[in-house]
């Protein structure tokens, strides 16, 4: 019996090898940026930046900061602040009153049957007049080029709807153990390309930290709308295009996309408990199976005195780790010797992640979600 259960451990192992391979060869990336003056329908077309925020005075200058320094070509760029309790407006204020292109607006009390974060985007895209819509949450970094590349390659692949996972900026060590799980699970589960170029819904990935909508698309669809009591509303457009036979696609390590997520454990474990179980299906059981054979996967063979099956496991576990790694633009020798504090910390999400929805308890920025 304790062999069967090795070998199943080690086709796991070796499916999410070939999976992480698949991501590394295959990564897509942004179509190099047209020349200057450069005529075409990709040039002509406009884009609206709308940018929900609540209590994100920390992060907001820095977002603006860089929006109105990059030449990229940009309508305008709308912020709704969500009742925030610090000075998140005074600092757009402060911005939109040097750049006529930024945008204030002031969202109301939350309507019952929302969550904060759907119901300022859906407020952002009813005042947005561009072609394209790109969802930015404040604590992102934009560099040169990438918004206009953004464009071309939403054009190009006549998407629909196209995310982008940033690059994670990780400085203590709390982050370097925390921030890497999310990008390990989606690089070792799921084959990007494939999001893309299947029409499976399952195949589906999207990150609200940049999600970027043709406007027809969006008003068609209200996606914020639609999935407005969400928390994890990004998964979830991304299935429900798919399933209308819209194109969505997903890219992670683009350069010049970034974002430092969470700074404290607490804010890390409440932020990543909301979705972890979304990256499995929203299945609890097949969460806890992952962790478990990722962690523990080590022990059947060291009962059934299998050191062949053990190296095999460990060679496929590390290789898996350093192709994704690679992928997402992580440190590789961080996520080596941060293997074993990472699959502790992804098993403390799981657990606060089941007890949290056992109470009814998901809190986020002051609100129940």
């Amino acid at each position: 019996m304790i062999e069967y259960i090795a070998c199943i451990i080690i086709a796991f192992a070796l499916l999410q090898l070939l999976v992480a391979l698949v991501n590394l060869l295959f990564r897509e990336g942004l179509p190099a940026r047209a020349a200057k003056g450069e005529s075409g329908a990709e040039t002509r077309q406009t884009l609206s930046l709308l940018i929900p925020v609540r209590d994100e005075e920390a992060n907001i200058g820095r977002l603006l900061g860089d929006l109105t320094s990059i030449s990229d070509r940009i309508r305008e760029i709308i912020v709704c602040d969500d009742q925030s309790a610090d000075n998140t407006a005074s600092i757009v204020e402060r911005y939109a009153a040097a750049d006529s292109r930024i945008r204030l607006i002031r969202g109301a009390a939350l309507p019952e049957g929302w969550t904060g974060k759907n119901h300022a985007c859906h407020c952002l895209a009813q005042e947005a007049t561009g072609h394209y819509l790109l969802f930015l949450d404040a604590d992102v970094r934009v560099g040169e080029g990438v918004l206009d590349r953004s464009l071309q390659y939403m054009q190009r692949h006549r998407c629909d709807l196209m995310s982008i996972f940033p690059t994670q900026e990780m400085r203590t060590l709390g982050e370097k153990i925390n921030v890497p799980n999310m990008q390990l699970i989606l690089l070792t589960l799921l084959p990007l390309p494939l999001v893309r170029l299947s029409g499976f819904p399952s195949l589906s990935a999207a990150n609200g930290q940049f999600m970027l909508f043709r406007h027809d698309t969006y008003k068609e669809m209200q996606p914020h709308r639609q999935f407005r009591m969400s928390r994890v509303e990004d998964i979830e457009i991304a299935r429900h295009l798919k399933r209308q036979r819209h194109r969505v696609s997903c890219l992670t390590g683009i350069r010049g996309v970034r974002c430092r997520m969470y700074r404290s454990l607490p804010e890390a474990v409440e932020g990543f408990s909301k979705n972890v179980t979304h990256f499995f299906g929203n299945s609890p059981v097949a969460a806890i199976l992952y962790w478990l054979v990722t962690t523990f996967g080590f022990i059947p063979f060291l009962i059934a005195g299998r050191w062949d099956g053990l190296l095999l496991w460990l060679t496929a576990t590390l290789l898996t780790r350093i192709a994704a790694s690679l992928t997402a633009r992580m440190r590789v020798g961080d996520n080596l010797q941060l293997f074993l504090p990472q699959q502790l910390m992804l098993g403390a999400f799981i657990l606060r992640s089941l007890i949290n929805s056992r109470n009814k308890s998901f809190t986020w920025k002051g609100r129940k979600v």
